[in-house]
């Protein structure tokens, strides 16, 4: 289960939670309804770009919605 925080304590302590974010992350509450989640980033994605290439081929016309029509009418 994820931490909650308040906003204005995650604004005072920022740089110190930042160091201490767990994997379930902390979520930041404003008047005590959630707000946003801080998650820590998982690790490089670098290794991510250009994985697929090659590996997946079109299937059919990329060019077309596959809906037919006629302007005419």
């Amino acid at each position: 289960m994820s931490r909650t925080i308040r906003a204005a304590q995650f604004r005072k302590q920022c740089l110190a939670i930042l160091d201490r974010v767990e994997a379930d992350g902390i979520a930041i509450t404003r008047r005590g309804r959630p707000a946003a989640k801080l998650l820590p980033v998982e690790g490089a994605s670098e290794h991510l770009i250009g994985y697929l290439r090659g590996k997946l081929r079109p299937a059919g016309d990329t060019m077309s919605t596959g809906v037919r029509w006629d302007a005419e009418h």
